[in-house]
């Protein structure tokens, strides 16, 4: 009678999914307490549980924007970064790329770097690319180096020395000399050994940057799940959409920084649609991601706290993490959005987000700014008394003055017009993080489905995808929660990688599988216990690489690689290639974890599946509930039918349909029907 709970907390709101042994979900949705988002998890979980016995939970899984919101936020632990004498300046001189309004600044000064120049240090020592020793450690220096670091109170330090990843000798030692006065060292051999220094360098930076706040919180989280009698162990989204032991979590912290996102999109993928875009709104940003043949694309390296990075290809624009994750588009609109009129007089939305504190006005918690959230109230898209599953009332009145005070009275229009601006605008947003998945990396969207979900993501699904020529929306099950169910389809797995060129591909890949497997702790060749293997490739003499699936066969890998290269680029090109670096991941199937779902219970993944509740004739027969919706192609204002997927049936829009934790509008032009598994499906022009 085991129970698994997915927790997703967001910038508004934090979800709760509870998977029961047969498979049936309670969920429950409240507001993310930011001073410690413990208070709204525990909150949460309680409502699911209900009256359940708290110690049947057997797994929890959790998706966090701790580790985002402390490099956004400058909240990590002040680092010592040491590293090889002659590259102090590295990470002082960092790179930034002049973006968006940047570019015009006469005045411009470049972001602070991670680790301020003062607190960065060089040793003498000297290793080359063939990890030969070209000068020793000088281990006195070291210490010197270590009493420094401590005399300024610095208690972490990362150490990312040259060449470090093709011989991890010196770096050991650095640590070893350096943990007799500095309590937290982290070392790049062990966080991710890849070439290329910088990048090397800031993602060990971040890992002892975000560590101990990610340690401190999850032990904070396990101690007050206790509380209330939870005693299976916490695992954590990781970015790629694996999932890994809190304890892992808090030694590869780096690797947990696109955790939320992650968990989203697995819900996308699960929807059982092989081509989708999918689409996440909450209450703080917009997410979307690209997913083919059911894998969502990965990316190698992201940058993070950066402008116009949307979502982190964009080089320069953040500090680069080199670390497995998957590849978002990621925009600052979401339903907490905050609408204003700039000082030229354009009206704008976001990013600035109300958030859960204070709040949008029409929440009555203090905040006076109108947000995308009292655009749609105004519009009569939302139900001031039936959002959330019911468990707060939003205040129409509230929505009202501050559109009129904020928007409509310094743009001279009406209400509504202000309203529909900002709704419209939050949509051309969500647009361009849509355009940079697809068209701007050569992908036509017109042949995807489109899943939306999030809180506030069916209420803008359908505008959004007629931008693009999208003609079916897919909206799941709990999609108000889709991210929390997300997670209770994440196996147990880590990755491993090394730059090695010219090694023995057998001996590497069986070193990184059998590191990868302690990190898990489990054994190779158990069940359920996988590994996947893939590799770095490029054209012989160039500076950058594509990951590809790995083939024991040459001629098979080359023509993966030039694949893929045509794939991204658009080019047919082929020639002599080189693997650069080797990795792997090992999963363990949740199906297979001791702490996974019970015997008999439904697999991990999509909503259970249900016979639909009514046919069209049944929801045409029941008194139908409308309200005043705005549909500016109609003239605006216009009563429109207010259903539920069980009264849904099939219904041409304009139509509002209710869920427990989301609104999905349909309008004119799309119609919605009903599915099998109680998705609701969208499609402009009526077609199947």
């Amino acid at each position: 009678m085991s129970h698994s709970i997915g927790v997703d907390v967001g910038g508004t709101f934090t979800d709760v999914v509870l998977r029961g042994p047969d498979g049936g979900i309670s969920v429950a949705k409240c507001l993310s307490t930011h001073d410690d988002p413990a208070d709204g998890i525990v909150t949460g979980i309680t409502t699911a549980l209900g009256h359940r016995d708290p110690s049947l939970v057997t797994r929890i899984v959790h998706a966090t924007t701790l580790a985002t919101n402390a490099v956004l936020e400058r909240r990590g632990v002040r680092v010592a970064y040491v590293t090889t004498r002659g590259f102090r300046s590295a990470i002082p001189l960092g790179r930034y790329a002049r973006v968006e309004e940047d570019r015009y600044d006469l005045r411009f000064d470049p972001p602070a770097p991670p680790v301020a120049a003062g607190d960065c240090f060089e040793v003498p020592e000297r290793v080359n690319d063939r990890g030969e020793v070209l000068e020793p450690l000088d281990e006195a220096a070291v210490a010197r180096v270590g009493e420094e670091i401590a005399r300024r109170g610095v208690t972490t330090a990362a150490v990312c020395l040259l060449h470090s990843y093709a011989n991890p000798a010196h770096e050991r030692r650095v640590a070893e000399i350096l943990r007799r006065v500095v309590p937290t060292v982290v070392i790049s051999s062990e966080v991710w050994p890849e070439l290329r220094e910088y990048e090397r360098a800031t993602t060990t930076i971040m890992s002892a940057y975000v560590g101990p706040v990610m340690a401190g919180y999850l032990r904070r989280l396990t101690a007050r799940l206790a509380g209330i009698g939870i005693t299976a162990p916490v695992h954590v989204m990781d970015s790629a959409g694996g999932v890994m032991s809190a304890e892992l979590a808090a030694r590869r912290a780096v690797a947990t920084i696109e955790s939320g996102p992650a968990a989203g999109v697995l819900a996308a993928a699960a929807s059982g649609h092989p081509d989708v875009i999918s689409f996440d709104m909450g209450g703080t940003t917009a997410k979307t991601c690209v997913i083919r043949n059911g894998e969502p694309e990965i990316t190698h390296e992201f940058h993070v706290g950066g402008k116009g990075s949307f979502g982190g290809r964009r080089a320069g624009t953040g500090v680069p993490v080199k670390t497995p994750a998957i590849d978002l588009a990621e925009v600052g609109a979401g339903g907490g959005s905050i609408a204003w009129v700039d000082p030229a007089g354009t009206l704008r939305a976001g990013p600035r987000s109300a958030g859960s504190e204070p709040g949008p006005a029409c929440y009555g918690l203090g905040g006076d700014e109108p947000t995308v959230t009292d655009a749609n109230l105004v519009l009569g898209y939302l139900d001031a008394a039936s959002f959330a599953a019911g468990t707060m009332s939003l205040s129409l009145d509230l929505a009202e003055k501050a559109v009129d005070r904020r928007l409509a009275g310094p743009l001279g229009v009406s209400r509504a017009e202000a309203a529909h601006a900002v709704h419209e605008i939050a949509n051309a947003s969500m647009g361009s993080a849509v355009h940079v998945v697809t068209v701007q990396r050569g992908i036509d969207p017109r042949g995807f489905v489109m899943v939306a979900f999030g809180g506030a993501g069916p209420m803008h699904a359908a505008r959004v995808a007629s931008r693009f020529g999208i003609s079916t929306v897919v909206v799941p099950a709990h999609c108000g929660v889709g991210s929390a169910a997300g997670l209770l389809a994440g196996d147990l797995s880590t990755d491993r990688v090394l730059s090695a060129p010219g090694a023995d591909p057998v001996r590497v890949f069986a070193i990184l599988a059998e590191a990868a497997a302690a990190d898990l702790n489990v054994t190779l060749g158990s069940p359920g216990v996988s590994v996947t293997r893939s590799a770095d490739v490029r054209f012989t003499g160039q500076a950058h690489d594509l990951t590809v699936r790995w083939s024991d066969s040459p001629a098979e890998l080359a023509d993966r690689f030039f694949a893929r290269y045509r794939q991204v680029y658009g080019i047919e090109q082929r020639g002599p290639i080189e693997v650069v670096s080797y990795r792997v991941r090992v999963t363990q199937s949740a199906r297979h974890s001791p702490v996974g779902t019970a015997p008999g219970a439904r697999e991990p993944g999509g909503p259970p599946k249900r016979p639909r509740a009514h046919g069209a004739a049944d929801a045409s027969d029941a008194a139908e509930v409308r309200r005043a919706a705005y549909f500016p192609e109609l003239g605006g204002y216009i009563q429109v039918p207010v259903l539920t997927r069980a009264t849904l049936g099939e219904r041409a829009g304009p139509a509002i349909v209710e869920d427990a934790e989301a609104t999905i509008v349909v309008p004119p032009g799309w119609t919605a029907r009903l599915a099998d598994d109680m998705a609701v499906i969208l499609t402009e022009g009526g077609a199947a």
